[in-house]
């Protein structure tokens, strides 16, 4: 644990939440992840022991509560302190959406990380009652193993899949990892990118209409929306 020496409460609160990894294993537990598996797929590339390690920390200090699930498998909860977290993790990604932006480095797009940010915020009311919905990406860049996704929606929610779940599909998109990040983000429009043939749509004229509004957009699209149109 990082000691900075000080009794400044600034210096204290940093020594906690200022770690390598530890902020956005807090945003994976703002975002709903409970179960150790998921919050590893919000951090990919954040080794399995030091998640471990992060997670234990949080829990020492009162951040992070650890109780036991259904099943063998443990389930970890913010603390009403972790949930006092919530405005300032919130309000990094809204200034780093005004001031930093994008301008993303080849080895900050991953297919992975973008595919379970969206199926997280997926406006389940947006999409039609009572139909499920398959939505079948197709990237042209990824690493091998993952550049075919699969999005289920149905009332009960929204699924991943990394293998065909053997459904009719709704819709496909086919686009590189940058665009449909870009699009995601607020840094592009996605019609915008449709035009360009940067990404494709394949379906039904209706459902790709609206297939935007199924899939909403990052929690900071607008922040950089805003940004982008103040800039200009």
């Amino acid at each position: 644990m990082i000691d900075y020496g000080q009794f400044c409460t600034v210096a204290r609160g940093a020594e906690v939440l200022c770690e390598r990894w530890t902020p956005l294993v807090v945003r994976e537990l703002m975002c709903g992840s409970t179960h150790f598996n998921d919050i590893r797929r919000g951090v990919p590339r954040m080794s399995g022991s030091l998640l471990v390690q992060r997670l234990r920390k949080l829990e020492e200090v009162g951040v992070v509560k650890r109780v036991q699930g259904k099943g063998a498998s443990a389930e970890y909860h913010l603390t009403g302190a972790g949930e006092e977290l919530r405005p300032i993790v919130m309000a990094l990604g809204h200034w780093g959406a005004r001031w930093i932006g994008s301008r993303l480095k080849r080895g900050q797009l991953d297919a992975g990380f973008l595919m379970w940010d969206m199926r997280r915020f997926v406006r389940v009311d947006e999409c039609p009652s009572g139909r499920r919905i398959v939505i079948h990406f197709r990237f042209t860049d990824a690493a091998e193993g993952e550049r075919r996704w699969w999005l289920v929606v149905d009332e009960g929610g929204a699924n991943l899949c990394r293998d065909d779940p053997g459904e009719d599909v709704t819709l496909i998109v086919e686009s590189s990892v940058l665009a449909l990040t870009e699009i995601w983000t607020g840094d592009r429009d996605a019609q915008e990118m449709v035009r360009q043939r940067k990404l494709r749509v394949i379906g039904p004229a209706r459902d790709a209409r609206d297939l935007w509004r199924w899939l909403g957009r990052s929690a900071f699209a607008q922040t950089r929306e805003a940004a982008l149109a103040d800039s200009r």
